[in-house]
């Protein structure tokens, strides 16, 4: 509970746990994959914190499997039931699978007010469903996310974003990633841009950096 902040005032707080391994979650949704939707909802709007994780597992698994119809049923409950994906975890195990492959051949319009969204896991959501994307190659949708996101305050968007963006740079356009930074590197939140320049040389990564320092000690003055 400590290392998903459930305390008060943190981001999850109230959460419930019950100590169930991340691998056992996973060989029970194996084991009850084919559960009827209406029972995956309600797993995925317990109040234990497992539970839902292991709904989202089986969802991604039925998503995956599924025709048009049962995939629209699937997008349609993850966005009904959104205030549930309520943690990082949550969100970094369904969303590029769920809402990235529902809208993989469909106008993308979602991903931004999602990132506009007042909702933290709204906007952890926008971003990391563009991984979806970014593993076949596109970048477009991520950059522009990630623009979106670029000064939002929450550090577990910093992290989202940086991530995202180091993937475009390793998957899909290292020179769109390098042009992100060129526009935002000395502006954007610290966290974000070690994480997107994690997998760059240390010469290139010190040089990134210091346009931050720079930036932050012309402020000061």
């Amino acid at each position: 509970m400590r290392f998903f902040k459930c305390g008060p005032g943190e981001y999850g707080e109230g959460d419930v746990f019950i100590a169930v391994t991340v691998p056992a979650q996973r060989a029970i949704a194996r084991q009850f994959r084919d559960l009827p939707l209406a029972d995956v909802e309600q797993l995925l709007t317990s109040h234990v914190h497992e539970e839902r994780l292991t709904a989202l597992l089986i969802l991604v698994h039925q998503f995956r499997r599924g025709d048009e119809r049962r995939r629209r049923q699937i997008f349609t409950l993850y966005m009904k039931r959104l205030q549930f994906i309520n943690n990082w975890d949550l969100v970094d195990t369904s969303a590029a699978q769920i809402v990235g492959g529902w809208l993989a051949d469909k106008p993308r319009g979602l991903l931004d007010r999602l990132a506009r969204s007042t909702h933290l896991w709204s906007r952890r959501v926008a971003i990391i469903a563009t991984f979806h994307y970014i593993q076949r190659g596109e970048r477009r949708d991520a950059i522009r996310i990630a623009t979106i996101l670029v000064n939002d305050t929450h550090d577990l968007i910093h992290k989202a974003v940086g991530w995202m963006l180091r993937e475009v740079g390793k998957r899909a356009d290292e020179a769109a990633l390098t042009t992100f930074l060129e526009r935002h590197a000395a502006t954007m939140p610290r966290t974000m841009l070690r994480y997107a320049i994690e997998r760059r040389p240390a010469i290139e990564r010190a040089r990134w950096m210091s346009l931050g320092i720079r930036a932050t000690t012309k402020k000061l003055s």
